[in-house]
């Protein structure tokens, strides 16, 4: 396995060189510039995709007032964003928070990462593309190939969910082609889909506010939502935001194309932060303007069609199909963003000879400069994962809330083992560089960083029956079996592979 060697110092235009450093040669292509880096951490977070998927679910969960959780969720994973910066230009490798990890912590910590955020990649993967279901039959019922139009943009009834997995498929298919292809094509898509977005959501919040109705006092309003809950409107708050945890992760992908991307220790740290700013900016005017701009705001069709019936109810059929039409695209450079950090991350775990067959999965091909092997595999799971759960209507909310749960662990083994080097006096180390620092800012980010990470990890994975139901135990418990059932894989993966590279070799 190789080992890396942390240097700061190197030019910053000199990245193959600065790449030897660490014990990597350059097989990726380095072509990504400031904007895509920046495009690949906002396709992932993608307004467009989660606003308009969960925005029901949180509407339904706790009112208007859901949408104070967004600011809360901001500020929190904001804390992990600043110490993802601060590692990202330190160590500036394929496979993001498993590198970061591996730098900063101990081997099993830095596998766990890994293995716990490759699965909980092509669980996102999944939970993305089954959003077509939300947008596309609303924009015309030819995408509703199973049922009718009392399905068209529902993922709550047997049919609804089966249309879901079959245009999930399709996503799935063109997404895993792209990625074969190259990056350059990938960027390419990426970035014309992030263009369409900024550009689509700003109009938009624009469009919407010309229909205010009421003013921003409506985020005050619960709608009852609180009534029933052992811990009142609490409770209810605590569900609804799982809509904002859904949207506020991924933005490390940015550095996870670090050896794609020119100049990787400046503009890595600089994307992160600037796509998660971007999504809070733009997601929060979103819903506060829509909420300002409905014609009804009791509406029952706003906790089960959600963002979509809000605009086609305000702007009209017309005009609210060319805004669906814009968050299909963002859906679709969503996926393609997060099997890109997927197939990124196996390469990385693969090369450091972490995982079985770790050599064909890190063969980069020489015409296309791309990884293959993890980019089928990673497609070949995530289409597994959608078969397996075809017709099951209520596994749309376990694949999301598993999803995150899945990205917050290894997250915390990024923040957590920076913050014991901080307590240490061993971070930053003193070849830090000139590279991004939050100086004496440091200690108190990154504990803000840990507590809510471990905070929103148990209210996401809580068996709660608003989210998973309580009519079957392994429906309830499902978030917590399944990540549980991740772990104890890992681990004992973790052992049969040191155990593997330990044993003696014969002469």
């Amino acid at each position: 396995m190789r080992q890396t060697v942390a240097v700061a110092t190197a030019s910053p235009v000199d990245d193959t060189g600065d790449l030897a450093r660490f014990g990597y040669r350059q097989e990726l292509e380095r072509s990504l510039g400031s904007f895509s880096s920046f495009a690949a951490g906002f396709s992932y977070i993608s307004i467009m995709t989660g606003v308009f998927q969960l925005f029901g679910f949180g509407f339904a969960s706790g009112g208007p007032a859901f949408i104070w959780s967004w600011p809360l969720v901001f500020i929190g994973q904001g804390a992990v964003a600043l110490c993802f910066a601060e590692v990202a230009g330190q160590f500036p490798l394929a496979g993001g928070v498993y590198q970061w990890s591996k730098n900063i912590a101990r081997p099993a910590t830095a596998w766990m990462s890994g293995w716990i955020m490759t699965i909980g990649a092509v669980v996102t993967a999944a939970a993305v593309a089954v959003a077509y279901q939300v947008i596309l039959p609303q924009v015309s019922l030819a995408f509703q190939i199973v049922g009718g139009a009392s399905d068209a943009g529902q993922t709550a009834t047997p049919n609804g969910a089966k249309n879901a997995i079959l245009l999930a498929l399709g996503l799935v298919v063109f997404t895993t082609v792209v990625n074969i292809v190259g990056v350059r094509l990938m960027a390419k898509i990426n970035n014309l889909g992030v263009a369409v977005e900024l550009i689509g959501v700003t109009l938009l919040i624009v469009m919407l506010a010309l229909h205010i109705k009421r003013g921003p006092q409506i985020v005050t309003h619960t709608q009852g939502t609180g009534a029933g809950q052992s811990w009142g409107y609490l409770g209810a708050f605590l569900v609804a935001s799982i809509m904002s945890a859904y949207v506020f992760y991924g933005f490390d992908t940015a550095g996870s194309l670090a050896e794609e991307t020119r100049e990787p220790r400046r503009h890595a740290p600089r994307a992160i932060l600037r796509a998660l700013t971007a999504a809070f900016l733009a997601g929060g005017l979103l819903m506060l303007v829509g909420m300002m701009a409905v014609g009804d705001i009791n509406a029952k069709e706003l906790g089960t069609l959600g963002m979509p019936y809000l605009i086609k109810s305000t702007l009209g059929n017309g005009l609210g199909n060319v805004f669906l039409v814009c968050s299909a695209i963002a859906i679709t450079v969503c996926c393609l963003a997060v099997q890109t950090a997927a197939i990124r991350l196996l390469f990385a775990m693969a090369r450091d000879g972490r995982l079985p067959f770790g050599t064909a999965i890190a063969r980069v091909s020489p015409r296309s400069k791309t990884p293959i092997v993890p980019a089928v595999l990673t497609g070949a799971l995530t289409i597994a994962l959608l078969l397996v759960n075809i017709g099951n209507q209520r596994v749309f909310y376990i694949l999301t809330s598993v999803a995150i749960i899945l990205f917050y662990i290894p997250y915390l083994m990024v923040t957590g083992p920076m913050l014991l080097r901080r307590l240490r006096g061993q971070w930053p180390r003193p070849d830090h560089g000139p590279y991004f620092n939050l100086g004496r800012w440091g200690t108190p980010v990154n504990v803000l960083a840990v507590l809510y990470g471990a905070a929103m990890t148990v209210n996401l994975a809580w068996p709660r029956k608003e989210v998973y139901g309580s009519d079957h135990w392994y429906f309830q418990w499902g978030a917590v079996v399944f990540t549980a059932v991740i772990v104890a894989v890992g681990a004992g993966l973790y052992l049969i592979r040191r155990g593997a590279n330990s044993a003696p070799t014969s002469d």
